[in-house]
């Protein structure tokens, strides 16, 4: 289920996200590492920034969206106090143009938005495979419902059902997204879980080639 900027603003504003953990992704730093990450790149729903943060440190032509615009101001803040000259942008992930700009796309647990309780994340990637040049890719880490846990979990079955014509599904495979158990999160007593702690989910990491 998608949900207005006012929504996202306020996880920001009150500094109850629960992916924002002061730094990027690891699944996303084994994928920079592997030079899966190529080209222009789009990282949309950026959220703090940090992978378009690193990426621009490390030479990438990146650039960051998100719809909230204090998602974006958080980003702009957290890459000035790094001395990062990063790029970021609000834009609605709905509606990204209808240039195919990118040669990559990064897709950090904003997918399993639009899919969980049986949502339908056609028009998402819609718009993700106008703005994708043929031959290139998506990667995408989502919540998995292979064990509990918090968050908008799904099934490999959401992921590998939801790529149709034009799309190749390279690579699905299990992995691992790094969260942050905050105040917001309801499930933290029954998970026996810390607020403040930090903690490693099942996830799923998808390779998906635009045709």
């Amino acid at each position: 289920m998608n949900r207005p900027p006012e929504f996202w603003n306020a996880v920001y504003d009150n500094g109850s996200a629960p992916w924002v953990i002061g730094e990027p992704q690891p699944a996303v730093l084994e994928l920079i590492e592997q030079g899966w990450i190529r080209g222009a790149v789009l990282d949309v729903g950026c959220g703090a920034g940090e992978h378009t943060i690193r990426l621009t440190e490390l030479g990438h032509d990146v650039l960051g969206v998100d719809l909230a615009p204090s998602a974006i101001a958080y980003a702009r803040a957290n890459a000035r106090e790094r001395g990062v000259a990063a790029r970021f942008e609000v834009a609605d992930a709905l509606n990204l143009g209808d240039e195919p700009r990118y040669d990559t796309i990064l897709d950090s647990a904003l997918f399993h938005v639009f899919a969980h309780d049986n949502g339908d994340p056609t028009d998402y990637l819609r718009s993700l495979h106008r703005v994708l040049k043929p031959g290139g890719y998506l990667h995408l880490l989502a919540l998995s419902d292979a064990e509990p846990g918090f968050g908008p979990r799904i099934s490999r079955t959401a992921i590998s059902d939801a790529f149709g014509a034009g799309w190749d599904l390279a690579e699905l495979k299990p992995a691992r997204y790094r969260g942050r158990v905050s105040e917001a999160v309801v499930e933290a007593q029954e998970l026996d879980l810390t607020p403040g702690s930090i903690v490693d989910e099942a996830a799923w990491l998808a390779r998906v080639r635009r045709s």
